[in-house]
């Protein structure tokens, strides 16, 4: 086996060497679906902006991802297809102009849509489009007035409770839903074929509650309705012009982006303006190419892909010295913060020093990219000035964002207020709330112990644990909130407990041991459906994949001083598939919203094994 594992070793760097760019990183595609394509089309043809060839693209691979009944699907076992992604898809596909509502790719659409409810059961976001693009009447009920923004933050439910990815989505909905705007053009289609006619009628009984709670306190803010309509309006819209990165997008996500330029023409703005010409600027680089195949992503992936793979090269043996680690490193010095963002809210005493994920992220951190980027300047932190420099602002900074509850976000600090739970926003808990999470939690501690010399006593890291002892599952297994699922967050989780010194024989290290060994698949590997984050159960995918058996195995090595028979069989199987391509290779491990969002990180099938072959010859060999 040891000349199976150095030989593997060597293929994948070879590959990561030949793939890294000019720049030092690793711009692997941040794959989400075809929704971003859809709404780029229905954008590029709102705006009449003509790029012809990029609509065309975009249109050629979605229709090369339809299923054979019609509809459009997030994974591989979803069912027979998702009601919202099939509508995105049809309304771009018709409105790119390049396709027939007869054409009977678009007929066996048309049917599914309509055979499971129509565009009236469409999510929420798609529900903004169709209203604001002319398909729909705007529902009479947004859950969050306007005005909300004026509350102050002594306020019990304000602005600021809800998270950052939640403040710049909702900001320019919250605009649009106030303004109710409707933008039709020549080219758009009339897609009253795909509705019902329903009514439905909507029970809100809490959030009314809520309503009254909120409208009472706007109503003691002074000024009468329309002045404070106006100042709400001016501060929304202050609101997002401060948090235009220099690409133009805005915070980097293709999703707020693409609301706040429609925001921005419902407050006036001309088409050919040159904030909404810039934002459109900005989502342009986003493209990448799959399978010789145009796709836009929902934001890029460099930051972390390059700190992720510079850590899996070195753990597997590759010098800190090397051309490409020294080339990832610099590239990472770079894209360290130094601005300010939203996270100072509620973290006063913090100074920029974190990571962000992509690389035109310049003002919004986040906790995972801050490790993983430190992980790769670990080594040579005592050699070089500047990386000594970094590391010790980016540890300020992660220190700071540690939680009350002892665990670590994403983004910010306590954002988790009981209150959000009853504001009907759809996968209101994965927009409006970052909590303490397993899989943050486990990966910092596992960052802490590993690559620093701090006392496994030291009270940031005893909170941790303690936190992550009192969340563990019943059956053993953690819920990690931003991979799939259960597996992601065990794996996380596991390896952080060990890290900081928790024993294999701690009676949660072995019940989550357990669990592992309970769920590995006969051929010897692992494999989790977004199943399980959509019924918040563990859901095997009845496959393994190379990624969840790569988790899998580095959790059990990290409690076994010897290789047990089940790492044995998951090696063999790791080895044996490292070269796979069918379906599950392409299956997402990543989600960032359930049942709305997943993520298929092409960095992935080489990084996770290339960590895992590196622990297994360390360890083992």
């Amino acid at each position: 086996m040891k000349e199976n594992i150095e030989g593997a070793i060597n293929r994948i760097r070879e590959k990561l060497r030949q793939d890294q760019s000019p720049n030092g990183s690793w711009n692997y595609a941040f794959e989400t679906g075809i929704s971003t394509d859809a709404y780029m089309i229905i954008l590029l043809r709102t705006l009449e902006i003509n790029d012809e060839i990029l609509v065309r693209e975009l249109s050629d691979r979605m229709i090369s991802k339809q299923e054979k009944n019609g509809a459009w699907k997030l994974f591989h076992d979803e069912g027979d297809g998702n009601l919202t992604a099939t509508i995105d898809a049809y309304y771009a596909l018709r409105y790119s102009g390049y396709f027939d509502k007869n054409d009977l790719r678009l007929v066996a659409a048309r049917k599914f849509i309509l055979a499971n409810g129509g565009l009236d059961k469409a999510n929420m976001f798609t529900k903004m489009l169709l209203s604001l693009t002319g398909q729909l009447s705007w529902p009479t009920l947004f859950p969050i007035p306007i005005e909300m923004i004026l509350l102050p933050q002594s306020f019990p439910l304000n602005f600021y409770s809800f998270s950052v990815y939640g403040r710049v989505n909702l900001c320019p909905m919250m605009i649009l839903a106030d303004r109710k705007p409707r933008f039709v053009t020549e080219k758009s289609p009339n897609l009253a074929e795909l509705s019902l006619h329903q009514v439905r009628e909507e029970h809100f009984d809490e959030w009314r509650s809520i309503t009254s709670f909120i409208k009472k306190g706007i109503q003691s803010l002074v000024g009468l309705p329309e002045q404070l309509n106006e100042l709400a309006t001016a501060r929304a819209k202050q609101y997002i012009i401060e948090r235009i990165e220099p690409d133009g997008t805005l915070y980097s996500y293709f999703s707020s982006t693409f609301l706040m330029i429609f925001a921005l023409l419902s407050l006036g703005f001309k088409k050919n303006d040159p904030l909404i010409l810039h934002a459109i600027k900005g989502l342009i680089p986003m493209k990448t190419t799959i399978k010789g195949r145009t796709h836009l992503q929902f934001t890029t992936a460099s930051v972390w892909n390059t700190g992720l793979i510079s850590t899996a090269l070195q753990s597997a043996g590759v010098s800190p010295k090397d051309r490409m680690i020294k080339s990832a490193n610099r590239y990472l010095l770079q894209h360290q913060h130094v601005k300010y963002g939203d996270w100072v809210e509620d973290n006063r005493d913090g100074v920029p020093g974190g990571w962000g994920f992509s690389d035109v992220n310049t003002m919004n951190p986040d906790v995972d990219d801050t490790t993983a980027a430190l992980r790769a300047l670990a080594k040579r932190v005592h050699e070089k000035p500047s990386y000594k420099i970094a590391w010790d602002r980016g540890l300020k900074w992660l220190f700071s964002m540690q939680n009350a509850d002892g665990g670590w976000p994403a983004f910010e600090r306590n954002k988790n207020s009981k209150l959000l739970q009853f504001i009907p926003v759809e996968k209101g808990e994965f927009l409006l709330s970052d909590p303490t999470c397993a899989d943050l939690t486990g990966r910092t501690l596992e960052f802490l112990g590993t690559y620093t010399n701090l006392s496994k006593t030291h009270s940031s890291i005893k909170k941790a644990v303690q936190w992550l002892i009192d969340h563990q599952e019943e059956d053993g297994s953690w819920y990690g909130r931003w991979g799939i699922c259960y597996l992601y967050g065990t794996w996380a989780a596991l390896t952080g407990l060990r890290a900081v010194g928790v024993s294999s024989t701690n009676s949660s290290v072995m019940k989550a041991v357990e669990w592992i060994k309970k769920v590995q698949n006969p051929d010897g590997g692992w494999g989790e459906s977004c199943h399980s984050d959509i019924q918040k159960k563990y859901v095997p995918l009845g496959a393994s994949n190379l990624t969840h058996t790569a988790w899998a195995l580095d959790s059990l090595m990290a409690v076994s001083d010897h290789p047990t028979k089940e790492i044995q069989a998951g090696m063999e199987y790791l080895l044996l598939n490292l070269s796979k391509n069918d379906w599950t290779a392409e299956y997402p491990v990543g989600q960032g919203m359930a049942g709305g969002l997943y993520i298929h990180y092409h960095s992935y099938r080489y990084l996770f094994p290339l960590m895992t072959l590196g622990h297994y010859k360390r360890k083992y060999l």
